[in-house]
């Protein structure tokens, strides 16, 4: 059975509608908290890499050590072909692992807003399949520049660079579609998802984020289903590629050694406080 890894830096934000699309294709999900110290494995472990938002930035090392590692953990793999598809801080994390530039835009996107493919996308396996644009949340603060051989797919009014490839395998989307309604009603109880909502949209900030959300709610899991669909078929037609003898079975295997799962069930870190002010993601329990 194929395991896919995911990096997550926040306990309330998982892989949300991809955790169904990954189960439906019988693929194992191990995951790695890294912001309660869970330990990354070798990279040659992984058969896919799935990495998660968080409100840290890349650049918080002082706060978060882990991030250095990490993003040199991110670099090799990467280079090496194993598929990868970072959101939010992931996408970021890919940036900076390739060299790319990762800092504080000119004021934070939140909210359900349109994302609009970038003329590359056009026949892309991922993200060319979700049409010209899409609404998807955004909630974050920080970009990243395009690294240096990767392919600009994607695009918004606020922030130009939405998304991006590199190489064959690896995809990075700054914008939400994997939001379910559980994790949207656990959010509304968090203090600090209301107060960054109201220091953006007013102060019913959370309730038009809420508003938006449930407007576009199946336009953005068709989204997701679509793009993560799309990502695990080039995943396993990249496998295949790489195939081996005549008569392989070419689709996605498991490493041989289990991945370690680090999360404890109900062990939840909730806010006492955030600033109005973000540098990154989306403002979550911690």
């Amino acid at each position: 059975m194929t395991r896919a890894l995911v990096l997550q830096h926040i306990r309330c934000e998982p892989p949300g509608m991809f955790s169904g699309l990954l189960a439906g294709r019988g693929i194992t999900a191990d995951t790695i908290e890294l912001d309660e110290g869970g330990e990354l494995p070798g990279w040659q472990e992984a058969d896919l890499v799935l990495a998660m938002g968080g409100p840290m930035s890349v650049h918080d090392e002082a706060e978060h050590p882990w991030l250095a590692g990490e993003k040199r953990w991110i670099a090799a793999a990467v280079r090496a072909g194993v598929p990868y598809f970072g959101v939010c801080l992931g996408a970021q994390l890919l940036a900076a692992s390739l060299g790319a530039p990762v800092h504080t835009g000119a004021s934070p996107e939140v909210g359900v807003l349109p994302v609009a493919l970038a003329a590359a996308a056009d026949g892309d396996p991922v993200l060319g399949v979700l049409g010209e644009q899409f609404p998807a949340l955004q909630w974050h603060g920080d970009t990243f520049g395009i690294p240096a051989g990767a392919v600009h797919l994607a695009r918004s009014e606020a922030y130009p660079h939405q998304a991006f490839r590199f190489g064959e395998m690896a995809y990075a989307v700054q914008f939400h579609v994997e939001v379910t309604g559980e994790m949207l009603a656990e959010w509304a109880h968090v203090p600090a998802y209301r107060k960054s909502a109201e220091a953006v949209l007013g102060s019913s900030g959370f309730d038009i984020l809420a508003a938006g959300f449930a407007a576009a709610q199946a336009s953005m899991a068709r989204s997701a289903a679509l793009m993560f669909t799309g990502w695990l078929d080039q995943a396993e037609r990249a496998a295949a590629r790489r195939g081996a003898a005549p008569g392989c079975d070419c689709r996605l295997t498991p490493r041989t050694q289990r991945l370690a799962t680090v999360n404890t069930p109900g062990n939840r870190h909730l806010p006492n406080s955030w600033p109005a002010a973000y540098s990154h993601s989306i403002v979550s329990c911690r």
